[in-house]
């Protein structure tokens, strides 16, 4: 039983620190091509709802983790906060204009693949509220799914690396998404998972790397978790990591170190440890008893290294409270 779980007070204290930065502008990270001097415009005119949080992904799964504190601690006043906040923001003018910025010949690759799919899974979220969030949000997520869908195929290999440009990781996020509203998508993240991952054998697990906030492994292994039947995934995995049994890889088990929370690079790692944290916590209910307890103590050790920094340095600040979401909810579960 682990000793972090997602109760009210954690809650509030995660809601408050989502409250305060997606709506902060400054200081601000763009990802933004200009063509002329005309692009040269502040975050808030660019993105009218995701200026905040540093930057455009942030600010989109900051959204995503109020929605889903807000549905799961409805009677709050950090609830009420939200809701006030939402109605205010997802709206059909601004969703226009955050659409009219996607068309722009110069953001073909806008957030791609990560801020692609944390949209859809805030979709996906606003779509469990009785609110207009989720019609206003729909043509978003619609434009993110069909250019997910065009870039499927043209991507001949994937992304392994355990930063933003992660593939398995933007497979996980948008396959919920695609399974509640666009199933041709879904078969289609399905395959390619298959194709990329499936003869995937005996993972050396060389990380992580000096800035990554996911365990390219590990999230491997939930992306195949999620698309193959369980005796296929058991097969499989044993196969990804045969030495699982002895602790082996070591890597995958010993939580990162973090040497300087104000480096926005180096931040990354507390980020690494939530997500190894969830990882671990959703494959372990699949792993024989023994591998199981290995998984839930290994979780926990990554959880005891990262929850004490969600907050404190703007550079972990103004996200790693999703992350620690995640991990807490696959907890929960």
């Amino acid at each position: 039983m682990s000793r972090f779980c997602l109760d009210s007070d954690t809650a509030a204290r995660f809601a408050r620190i989502a409250l305060g930065h997606v709506r902060q502008e400054f200081p601000h990270k763009l990802d933004h091509v200009l063509g002329s001097d005309e692009d040269a415009q502040p975050p808030h005119v660019l993105h009218p709802i995701f200026f905040g949080s540093f930057d455009w992904h942030s600010s989109v799964h900051g959204w995503w983790t109020l929605l889903t504190l807000r549905r799961l601690f409805p009677d709050t006043d950090e609830a009420r906060a939200i809701e006030k906040l939402a109605d205010q923001s997802f709206t059909a003018e601004k969703v226009g204009t955050e659409l009219a910025y996607l068309k722009r010949p110069l953001s073909r690759g806008f957030e791609r693949p990560y801020g692609w799919a944390w949209l859809l899974q805030l979709h996906l979220e606003a779509s469990r509220h009785s609110e207009s969030w989720a019609p206003e949000l729909e043509p978003l997520a619609r434009a993110f799914a069909d250019r997910l869908s065009e870039h499927l195929p043209a991507l001949t290999y994937p992304i392994r690396v355990g930063t933003h440009f992660n593939t398995a990781f933007a497979l996980v996020l948008s396959l919920e998404w695609a399974e509640q509203f666009d199933e041709d998508l879904a078969a289609a993240i399905r395959e390619r998972a298959k194709h990329w991952f499936e003869n995937d054998r005996d993972c050396q697990a060389w990380e992580p790397g000096g800035d990554e906030f996911l365990s390219p492994a590990l999230i491997e292994a939930l992306c195949m978790s999620r698309i193959l039947p369980e005796p296929e995934f058991v097969t499989w995995f044993g196969g990804f990591l045969p030495k699982l049994d002895l602790g082996q890889p070591a890597t995958l088990f010993s939580p990162a170190v973090v040497s300087d929370r104000s480096d926005g690079k180096i931040a990354h790692l507390d980020g690494l440890n939530l997500s190894r944290a969830w990882c671990w916590t959703s494959l372990a209910p699949l792993l024989p008893a023994e591998e199981a307890q290995l998984a839930y103590d290994t979780a926990e050790a990554h959880l005891e290294a990262a929850m004490s920094h969600v907050a404190g340095d703007y550079m972990g600040e103004h996200w790693l409270a999703s992350f620690a979401l995640l991990a807490l909810l696959a907890n929960d579960t």
